[in-house]
């Protein structure tokens, strides 16, 4: 069963279509990329799946439609890191990161012991003392990664249930080093009854990192497949006007 099913979204803000009746399915185990120039409509797709947007058509959530989850269920299920955060109250990270456990019912503890192994994950342990305001851009995007990572969070003890993890834009903020971190974990959350859709600028990232390209270009589906197959001269200098060239080590490949 698809985690996620998007049929005919159609989203008009303004008098301008964002989004031109899309449908989009994901699997499980999968890390789909989404891509295309600046107001392509790929934010305005990550946030009316995760309910901040009202659009037209039909979004289904592990096989349920999506208006029919209770908010806090939804929570336990679906995870939204967004493009950037607004919070400005001195929270310390450990606070902030433990936010992400307010949709669950456990002692103070768990709660913490959940928390701290996020941070370890997501590399932010040595910030858990800082405020959170004080924090360089990069610094935040981990922090908030490391929140949604908690969020997520299953007890070993319990079964595993199926999860969506939305990514908008994570990685503009990080450093190379960073970048590949963050997605190298989306990639191991992948492999535990997840799917993760990331929004990418960077082709060559996402050509490393996922195994299914989603192009899109003025709220319409341009490509659709593996990243060998989409990422095509023809298509990358009609989607971006840029002359671009790709090589190819093995199955990635790479723009120049």
């Amino acid at each position: 069963m698809p985690l996620l099913t998007c049929r005919q979204l159609t989203l008009l803000r303004s008098g301008r279509r964002l989004l031109d009746r899309l449908d989009l399915t994901l699997e499980a185990g999968s890390v789909t990329a989404l891509l295309g120039p600046n107001g392509a409509g790929k934010s305005s797709l990550l946030k009316c799946i995760s309910g901040e947007l009202t659009c037209d058509g039909e979004i289904t959530l592990f096989g349920r439609p999506r208006e029919a989850w209770p908010a806090n269920q939804l929570a336990h299920r679906l995870g939204v890191l967004p493009q950037s955060s607004s919070l400005s109250f001195p929270f310390l990270c450990e606070e902030v990161v433990a936010m992400g456990r307010l949709p669950h019912s456990e002692p103070g503890h768990q709660r913490d012991r959940i928390t701290a192994a996020a941070m370890a994950h997501a590399g932010v342990s040595h910030l858990a003392g800082q405020h959170y305001p004080s924090l360089s851009g990069g610094e935040r995007q981990r922090v908030q990664f490391a929140r949604v990572l908690a969020q997520l969070w299953q007890h070993p003890d319990t079964p595993p249930a199926p999860r969506l993890l939305l990514l908008d834009e994570p990685t503009s903020a990080l450093d190379l080093k960073h970048q590949h971190q963050l997605l190298t974990m989306a990639r191991a959350l992948a492999g535990r009854e997840t799917a993760v859709l990331v929004v990418l600028h960077d082709l060559n990232l996402a050509a490393r990192h996922a195994d299914r390209l989603v192009m899109l270009a003025q709220g319409n589906l341009m490509a659709d497949g593996p990243p060998r197959e989409v990422l095509t001269p023809p298509l990358i200098e009609r989607l971006y006007g840029y002359p671009a060239r790709v090589l190819h080590d093995g199955d990635t490949p790479l723009v120049v």
